[in-house]
């Protein structure tokens, strides 16, 4: 049996087995009403976006925008399930419906973002995706006063105030809560690589921080963030969250920002390591990539278990694809030494390939070869150099709103 291969069968789940609820599933189930899984069979390897996007002010230099009220109350009530706040009134999240492919989950992206864009128009205003605004300061943020961003605010006090963070979250489709934490476990040992490929966050405050991925130390101040541990089944799971709830750390499990996390009402598991990217494309690409890679795992159980449970290992190549982004050199500790970022990226789209096939997003997948040859904190040093900041953000707006029929996305 190859390396591979005896760490799949190390985590319990036989993927062509059906994996069944357990007793103790059961069990946990009945006190635990937030853990039962709304997954099936007819929804494994579908998908959904969820992107969070900056709304600026053009007549002011680009600079944040707190509108997000003003955004809200003049959506179309046909959409409104695919657009809400975040903890910033500068921030808008959109999010699409489920899919069986990626192209399909992007081409509803490109449509929710072409509405935000009409709605901002109205308003003045722009919107663009980057992992954090390159100039906006603390004392310029507004949080929002919906119940769930008051509630952060009173639970992380002066953190909520920092400046906000703009992510892309991922959902995949899984029948059941084993299977999702089978693939929970697994996925963790690609993170670092995701975030090298999605990094797009060199400035902050004004500045080049010298990382590609400044979000990704802001946001590490809130609590429940980062690369969590190995369970060792769904009902495990199930019990570390409800001890935690039961004590009153948080409300629900939405709570847990890590940078994968089950969620059982979706029947999904959300990666949510990477940068808000700018481009339709790059979207695109990252999403092909998480579908791919969740497929890869369950079926194959790909990476290895000496990675998969080195959590010393996956935080410190989380740090050094958040300094370095794609040209980051990551542990690995099979070969016991350091190995290129970009060569890590290509062997796993190679391992992703067949299964991006089965899934009909090669297309999508190959267009992460752009990530490679012009990563997104290159290109916004190379505005800024020429253009200042605010041409960064000009920039971004563009990007934003650049219309599906220029990306190959081979959407019919």
């Amino acid at each position: 049996m190859s390396g591979g291969a005896a760490a799949f069968a190390e985590v319990g789940v036989k993927y062509n087995a059906r994996p069944r609820v357990s007793p103790e599933l059961a069990d946990a189930g009945a006190s635990a009403p937030w853990s039962k899984w709304a997954g099936s069979h007819q929804t494994e390897f579908t998908v959904g976006v969820e992107e969070e996007i900056m709304l600026l002010d053009p007549s002011r230099g680009w600079a944040l925008s707190s509108s997000i009220d003003d955004v809200l109350a003049a959506w179309p009530a046909s959409l409104r399930d695919h657009v809400s706040s975040e903890t910033h009134t500068s921030a808008v999240e959109l999010r699409t419906g489920v899919h069986a492919t990626a192209a399909g989950a992007v081409a509803e992206l490109a449509k929710l973002r072409a509405q935000l864009g009409r709605v901002l128009d109205g308003l003045g205003l722009a919107a663009a995706a980057s992992g954090t605004h390159p100039s906006a300061v603390w004392h310029e943020m507004e949080v929002s006063t919906r119940d769930r961003h008051q509630q952060v605010h009173d639970s992380m006090r002066a953190l909520a105030r920092r400046e906000p963070t703009f992510a892309l979250h991922v959902h995949v489709g899984l029948p059941s809560g084993e299977a999702g934490i089978a693939a929970f476990n697994r996925v963790r040992a690609h993170l670092p690589v995701l975030l090298a490929l999605s990094a797009n966050s060199p400035f902050w405050q004004g500045r080049d921080t010298g990382l590609a991925s400044a979000r990704t130390p802001l946001f590490q101040a809130f609590p429940r963030v980062g690369i969590p541990r190995v369970y060792s089944s769904y009902s495990e799971y199930v019990r570390a969250v409800d001890l935690l709830l039961d004590c009153g750390a948080f409300s629900d499990p939405t709570y847990l920002w890590w940078d994968v996390r089950p969620q059982p009402k979706l029947g999904t598991i959300e990666l949510r390591i990477m940068d808000a990217q700018s481009s339709l494309g790059a979207t695109a690409a990252l999403v092909a990539l998480v579908q791919s890679l969740v497929r890869l795992e369950l079926v194959e159980g790909h990476a290895d278990s000496a990675l998969v449970h080195a959590s010393e290992v996956l935080d410190e190549n989380r740090f050094l694809a958040a300094r370095d982004g794609i040209d980051a050199m990551l542990i690995d500790p099979v070969r016991g030494r350091a190995v290129p970022a970009r060569d890590v990226a290509l062997a796993l789209m190679s391992s992703c390939a067949p299964h991006a096939s089965a899934l009909g997003c090669t297309t999508q997948l190959e267009l992460l070869g752009d990530r490679l040859d012009d990563p997104g904190p290159a290109r916004q040093r190379d505005l800024a150099a020429r253009y200042g900041l605010e041409g960064v953000l000009a920039d971004l707006a563009i990007d934003f709103s650049e219309p599906l029929d220029r990306v190959e996305l081979n959407v019919a």
